[in-house]
């Protein structure tokens, strides 16, 4: 086992693709992963886990049913499980997400944006 220290910028850095999961660390049964992305996601919610979305570069939303979260550099927000959300990037940013390893992006929505690869970076 490795310990060391992650920088996220430095880890975005690597990142040249758009909307593909990069595993950064784990801490028990739980993924620290980056995205950047730079879309309108689709509807959906986690029925067996919340999900924390951190700001690590540029701005984003994340729309639930009631109100608009506006997600700034550096802030963070923790969607209860069971709550539907839809992230909306309209300009490109870099996203940390912590969940339980296996959760899958589009939650119980499915479909095409479905991503079930995470690549260690």
């Amino acid at each position: 086992m490795s310990i060391h220290v992650v920088n996220l910028i430095e880890k975005s850095s690597l990142i040249k693709e758009l909307h593909a999961y990069k595993r950064i660390a784990s801490m028990n049964n739980y993924d620290f992963k980056l995205v950047k992305a730079h879309r309108e996601f689709i509807w959906h919610k986690h029925p067996d886990t919340d999900e924390v979305f951190l700001g690590v570069e540029g701005s984003f939303e994340i729309h639930l049913r009631d109100k608009v979260l506006s997600v700034c550099p550096g802030d963070l927000v923790s969607i209860p499980k069971n709550v539907d959300h839809k992230p909306v990037c309209k300009t490109p940013c870099t996203i940390l997400l912590i969940e339980p390893r296996g959760t899958l992006n589009t939650g119980d929505t499915g479909g095409d944006l479905t991503d079930t690869e995470v690549e260690d970076i």
